[in-house]
């Protein structure tokens, strides 16, 4: 297609999308809810491929229906459904007419692939040259290689293939008919594998190491083998290997193995290293990360020696990472003196963080410098985060909440609600396809000025989407109106369950916007799923335990569920811990084995030392962020100030009896 065909075909398709929206706002108010209804009674059965729910439609529920902005996704469902048994011709006008519109898209990438599962690769060819050649997507890339193949032109496949073949990890599927074409050919030589070997290895993808050395030599699969065997048994490889030749390979691998065995006892680790750096030659670039890696990790398992580690490390290594873990340890030993130093330091932008700030002045305090204390304080206590708010504990003053409303402007609003994308968003959003609606919602902004960017926030809110309404007005800098970045959808439900859980409904709150930013429908890549972002099994436990019948996704992605199990999980870490909401916030995100693990073995610990102590970075940030967020939502629902330190009581060790048991 050329060019200006093309640019046509997109005018077309956009004039005519304009078009299906209704010009008279009070009629599209009177008829979008009747739509959405029709839109969710038929999409179900639609999707499963049954068009019979809309035929048995009355004419103008029909005619509704196909007014409707999002008519397009339905048509686009049916024929994913029955793309091997539909017209051709029909399927085919369809992304004609609608294919700039995301699921036109999508349908054609998936045609795309029945064509080529079918055996009508001419046709693949012809929408894979127009739409995806050059775009780098692997599995049409083999499609199309193969199909070159199959006319007879494997001669142009040579370079294409060996770039596709030329990756450490494990190509698509497709791709394999075009390899042993290629290693048919002799396209595919020694010195490829070779290289693609390296590559996995590299990669530390052994067992895909171990495949490719099967081709080549018994050096190459005994050299697979021992990185299998340094990651699954590191202890073991360094008990049969320290004594071996000392090479580069060796030296490599041993090194693997103790970060290996780091990870589990790194005083352990440091035993072996000692031992294997007499032994062997290794190169400074090894002996310095390794050294770093166990630094690290004794901090973070708060061992002995930590700080000596640490400090021990060649000034190039002391990077940002190693100067925070400094800190840490200063920090947990009450050593301000040393603090300080460590803060001094670090690079200028790390030291002035509100994080660093904050200690440093707590530092100055603990010394006896109270004039240097508040001068560092006063500034950070005018800002409301969460050290904002230690901050002005430390001093006594009130809170700067500074909320600040965003002034609409009605004009730039109107135009913006009558946008095609905008409002194809949004009753993506309304009839429950929030994923979809997100998706849409962020390409048509990334469309917009920044004054348009902080209107659409502002539209956003008004439509409840409080996802979008949060994440647009942070991509434009507008923090200060509180109502929209800290909102109330499903309040009542949040009352109930959270007084039933014998929680704070700001505590909820606060894990609401903190996992999900009220998504009902959002999953993480660790399978939580859900407004409160709970994982299915502990949402079957909880269901189970509370006699509430659970199915599943379908409860999980069912807000008032998800919030009466989120609350009940919150309130049962409340019970273990013993009423601490910085130990439950920690274990509601990280897990309850995992926090009695950092609990003190002694003593008691200030709970803004054991908050920055945490070892996974994602839990640390989490616990701030929560309850700073609960702060903020207490003075939302009441309008009172309650001092974060308040929530903030000292952590300690657990009951040796629940020690045990935790063991």
């Amino acid at each position: 297609m050329s060019p200006r065909n093309a640019f046509l075909k997109l005018a077309a398709g956009i004039v005519s999308a304009l078009a299906l929206l209704p010009q008279n706002p009070a009629a599209a108010n009177s008829g979008i809810e009747k739509q959405r209804e029709l839109f969710s009674q038929v999409y179900a059965d639609v999707e499963r491929g049954h068009w019979d729910s809309v035929d048995a439609l009355s004419a103008t529920d029909r005619a509704l229906l196909e007014g409707y902005v999002l008519w397009p996704d339905l048509r686009a469902a049916w024929f994913r459904a029955t793309m091997s048994t539909t017209g051709r011709d029909s399927l085919e006008a369809f992304l004609d007419r609608h294919g700039t519109l995301k699921p036109a898209r999508e349908l054609r990438y998936s045609y795309a692939l029945h064509l080529a599962g079918s055996g009508q690769l001419d046709r693949f060819l012809r929408i894979y040259r127009t739409y995806y050649q050059g775009l780098g997507v692997a599995r049409l890339d083999c499609i199309a290689l193969h199909a070159e193949i199959e006319a007879g032109n494997g001669d142009r496949i040579e370079l294409r293939g060996r770039d596709l073949w030329l990756t450490g990890h494990s190509q698509a599927k497709e791709c394999d008919p075009v390899f042993a074409y290629m290693r048919e050919q002799k396209q595919l030589t020694e010195d490829d594998y070779r290289a693609r070997f390296a590559l996995a290895i590299e990669a530390r993808e052994f067992t895909r190491a171990r495949w490719l050395a099967r081709s080549l030599d018994e050096a190459l699969l005994e050299q697979a083998n021992d990185w299998l065997q340094a990651r699954s048994r590191p202890e073991q490889f360094v008990d049969a290997h320290e004594h071996r030749a000392d090479n580069a390979l060796t030296r490599e691998q041993l090194a693997y193995a103790i970060e290996r065995i780091t990870y589990r006892d790194p005083q352990r680790a440091l035993q072996l290293w000692d031992r294997l750096e007499s032994a062997h030659a290794f190169p400074a670039r090894l002996r310095h990360a390794t050294r770093r890696h166990i630094a690290l990790w004794t901090a973070r398992d708060n061992l002995a020696g930590a700080y000596d580690l640490l400090t021990s490390l060649p000034l190039e290594t002391q990077d940002e990472e190693v100067m925070r873990w400094r800190a840490r340890v200063s920090l947990r030993d009450e050593q301000w003196t040393d603090l300080l130093n460590d803060i001094a330091m670090m690079t200028t932008d790390e030291r002035d963080s509100d994080q660093w700030r904050y200690w440093r002045g707590i530092a100055l305090a603990r010394t006896g410098r109270d004039i240097a204390a508040r001068t560092a304080l006063e500034p950070l206590a005018a800002e409301r985060s969460y050290y904002g708010f230690l901050a002005a504990d430390e001093l006594g003053s009130a809170y700067a909440f500074d909320h600040d409303t965003l002034r609409p402007d009605e004009r730039v609003i109107e135009l913006l609600s009558r946008r095609h994308d905008l409002v194809r968003a949004r009753e993506l959003f309304k009839v429950g396809l929030d994923g979809r609606g997100r998706s849409e919602w962020d390409a048509a902004l990334a469309r917009l000025a920044t004054d348009q960017k902080t209107q659409a926030a502002v539209l956003a809110h008004r439509w409840g989407w409080h996802s979008r309404a949060i994440a647009t007005a942070a991509s434009v800098g507008h923090y200060d109106d509180l109502a929209l970045r800290y909102p109330l959808p499903f309040r009542q439900s949040f009352e109930q369950h959270a007084t039933s859980a014998s929680i704070p409904t700001t505590w909820a709150f606060g894990i609401a916007r903190s996992e999900s930013l009220f998504m009902r429908d959002v999953r993480s890549s660790a399978g939580a799923i859900g407004l409160m972002q709970l994982m299915p099994a502990t949402g079957r436990r909880v269901a189970r335990q509370i006699k509430l019948a659970y199915s599943g996704v379908d409860t999980l992605t069912d807000p008032h569920q998800n919030i009466r199990l989120g609350t009940t999980f919150l309130g049962s870490m409340v019970a273990r811990y013993d009423g601490n909401p910085v130990l439950a916030t920690a274990a509601y995100n990280a897990g309850p084995h995992r926090v009695d693990r950092w609990l003190p073995q002694s003593g008691v610990v200030d709970a803004r030392v054991w908050i920055e102590n945490i070892p996974f970075n994602e839990t640390r940030k989490y616990v701030r962020r929560v309850m700073a967020a609960e702060t903020i939502f207490h003075w939302r629902l009441t309008g009172e100030m309650r001092r974060l330190s308040d929530r903030l009581p000292h952590v300690e060790p657990l009951p040796a009896d629940q020690r045990l048991a935790s063991r």
